[in-house]
């Protein structure tokens, strides 16, 4: 291999040196490049890596000075994490944004029993009854506690009773409130690339307590 390595990284061309691919022995980005390459050309011959390459000028950067990037943090995590470069990844881990998610926003979801699965079935639900609306609804019933979920299961019987779809969050043994498990639901789904907003579901008759205490109807607007 010449010392002098044209790249093609998801249509993002780059000129760096082998010594710089290689700094990292153990990383998959090293791996690439030593003995005979693992990749592919393009028609002009340049070395491709189908990775997003607006993000990969930050890997070289660190690679070439230490630098570690502070934009895009998520982003150049992700890429961090396929090139294996585990000195980046470190020190990425303990940037306030990755460390947040990480350790305090999933250490919490995870807390909360089947909340991925919960998510799923929200938008299943939602895709269900989104035929010929503009808007499909979902009621979610969030409890912290046992004695909360107590509290609320002759309403959840209730809307059974009617047929009614509810999504159940909790309980949790976690410091977070509530509003911030609503605001990890949103936050989420958005993140699949919904349009949602959620707002205290109306008590109806046949419920015993103030329903907003833990009944909420989260709103996809398709169009």
């Amino acid at each position: 291999l010449s010392p002098i390595v044209e790249l093609n990284v998801g249509g993002e061309m780059y000129t760096t040196t082998l010594s710089t691919l290689k700094k990292h022995p153990g990383s998959k980005l090293a791996e690439m490049f030593t003995g005979q390459p693992k990749l592919r050309t393009d028609s002009e011959g340049r070395f491709f890596i189908d990775r997003p390459g607006t993000y990969f000028k930050y890997i070289l950067e660190y690679l070439r000075s230490n630098q570690v990037p502070t934009q895009c943090i998520q982003d150049v995590y992700k890429e961090a994490l396929f090139y294996d470069i585990e000195p980046l990844i470190k020190q990425l881990e303990d940037s306030p944004q990755i460390f947040g998610e990480l350790m305090a926003r999933k250490q919490f979801l995870a807390r909360v029993p089947n909340y991925s699965e919960n998510i799923e079935l929200m938008i299943r639900i939602a895709r269900a009854e989104a035929v010929a609306s503009r808007r499909s609804s979902v009621i979610v019933c969030v409890v912290r506690t046992e004695e909360d979920a107590a509290r609320c299961q002759d309403a959840l019987n209730s809307l059974d009773m009617d047929k009614k779809s509810v999504v159940k969050f909790g309980p949790w043994k976690a410091a977070p409130s509530i509003s911030d498990l609503l605001d990890c639901i949103q936050m989420d789904v958005e993140a699949k690339g919904y349009k949602i907003s959620f707002q205290p579901h109306v008590a109806e008759k046949g419920f015993r307590f103030k329903s907003h205490d833990f009944f909420y109807k989260f709103l996809f607007t398709w169009w």
